[in-house]
């Protein structure tokens, strides 16, 4: 049974009839549907950077930024193998990647040492 009128959330369109109430379909649209591809919560920020920073509030060294784009990577990835055809994501996963592997050339550059560390800390190739 529809309620009439119909609450704010709920879309009506017209089925081929009459323009009464009893003629009408409604459809709710889903909120937020695509939730596994949505940025990292605060929390996981922290665990993530906690595991490679240099000092304690260290935000934006090397090591930090690319512990992080691989946690996004890392998500994306499982995201892309459910939803093949997802070419916009896709594309913001090649971006990643190629940002990482910036820092990662960078890092290797400055601190060779710390670039080890991090490669195998975080399971990557070299």
């Amino acid at each position: 049974m529809l309620l009439w009128p119909p609450p704010a959330q709920v879309l009506l369109f017209r089925i081929d009839g009459p323009t009464d109430k009893n003629h009408f379909k409604a459809w709710t649209p889903t909120v937020g549907f695509v939730t596994e591809i949505n940025m990292l919560s605060k929390r996981v920020k922290e665990n993530t950077i906690k595991s490679v920073r240099r000092h304690d509030t260290d935000t934006g060294s090397p090591e930090a930024q690319v512990a992080l784009l691989t946690r996004r990577i890392n998500e994306l990835s499982s995201h892309l193998r459910k939803h093949k055809k997802d070419f916009h994501s896709r594309r913001g996963l090649l971006q990643m990647v190629a940002n990482r592997r910036k820092h990662l050339r960078y890092l290797q550059k400055k601190d060779t040492d710390a670039y080890e560390a991090l490669i195998k800390k975080l399971n990557l190739k070299k």
